[in-house]
């Protein structure tokens, strides 16, 4: 496994981060714990979570699965880089009761609490802000968040879903209070197939010395060969890769970069996977692994060596905004 820093600070991560949003829903414990083993042993110490995840009546029941592996011991917490996030609803029916969301001081000293009870751990290496909170300013979510870095409770914080400016404005509140360290990391959506974020948010993010972790790196499984297994009788796409073969255009770009990494003998997944770990800024992809052998296909990514002529190809088929300003002035 290959490590960098994330952002700023001086903490090592691996190059691909484990996403767990599928543990509980899709993956049962003993198969979400094997997975987490597998990782761990394969040096992937970067792990991502949040606490609205198992989703309706069973949120946070992923919490409580890496915080039932962690309790297994041989060091397993103290090996992982722990990220997890604040700000959805956690009431299963969908109604929460005032202040039970969001990003009020009052919720951010609940939510962090019950995570760190869920997860049987004393404390959260990276806290993530969910969502923009456009009723909070960021004075009051900092003085929030100063106490809990006192406490030991969490140690660095990071965003997910910000735009630019959001980014721009919490770390300059940060700035103006002193002694905060500000948002060291963003997490976004960024693949090859969706590249808005290269306009401001990733521009932002290098600018104030954010680590960008990309969510949905294969677009929802569109990027992972769902053309070809498809003609193979293997599984067939649905959801957001579904709704985009649909349209006659996007399919035959996608049969296009399929078409490509055949010619180089690439598995798309891997290469999809492998291009985000050549962007500026990409910290690591989270890879979402539903079984030990989608585990292995992405941990192949990290010793992926892209040629340039398959570079220019991929920017070919999925042609980037550009620099900005340049993108959006003209």
């Amino acid at each position: 496994m290959k490590y960098t820093q994330l952002g700023r600070t001086g903490l090592k991560v691996s190059r691909l981060v484990l996403g767990t949003m599928n543990f509980g829903p899709q993956t049962d414990e003993a198969d979400s714990h094997a997975i987490m083993d597998a990782a761990l042993d394969a040096g992937i110490n970067f792990f991502d979570t949040a606490n609205v995840y198992g989703w309706g009546e069973n949120k946070g029941r992923t919490e409580s699965i890496i915080g039932n592996w962690f309790a297994q011991g041989g060091e397993r917490r103290d090996k992982v880089v722990l990220a997890t996030k604040v700000y959805g609803n956690m009431a299963a029916d969908g109604d929460a009761w005032p202040n039970h969301d969001k990003l009020s001081a009052v919720n951010i000293r609940r939510a962090v609490d019950a995570s760190l009870k869920r997860l049987r751990t004393d404390h959260i290496d990276v806290y993530q802000f969910h969502h923009v909170d456009r009723n909070t300013p960021f004075e009051e979510i900092w003085q929030a968040i100063d106490v809990l870095v006192q406490q030991g409770k969490i140690l660095y914080v990071g965003s997910s879903n910000f735009p630019g400016y959001k980014i721009a404005q919490a770390n300059e509140a940060a700035a103006r209070r002193g002694g905060t360290i500000g948002l060291v990391s963003e997490q976004c959506l960024y693949n090859l197939a969706e590249r808005r974020a290269e306009m401001e948010v990733i521009p932002a993010a290098q600018e104030y010395g954010l680590g960008v972790i990309p969510w949905s790196p294969l677009h929802g499984g569109l990027l992972g060969g769902v053309i070809k297994k498809e003609v193979q009788g293997g599984r067939r796409a649905s959801g957001r890769a579904a709704d985009t073969l649909a349209d006659p255009t996007a399919r035959a770009q996608i049969q296009s970069y399929e078409d490509l990494l055949d010619k180089h003998g690439l598995e798309p997944g891997e290469a999809a996977l492998a291009w985000l770990l050549t962007r500026p800024g990409v910290t690591g992809p989270i890879v979402g692994p539903r079984t030990a052998e989608q585990l292995a296909s992405a941990l192949r990514a990290v010793e992926l060596e892209l040629s340039q002529e398959l570079l220019t190809g991929l920017d070919e088929i999925f042609p980037g905004p550009g620099p900005s300003p340049e993108a959006f002035a003209w």
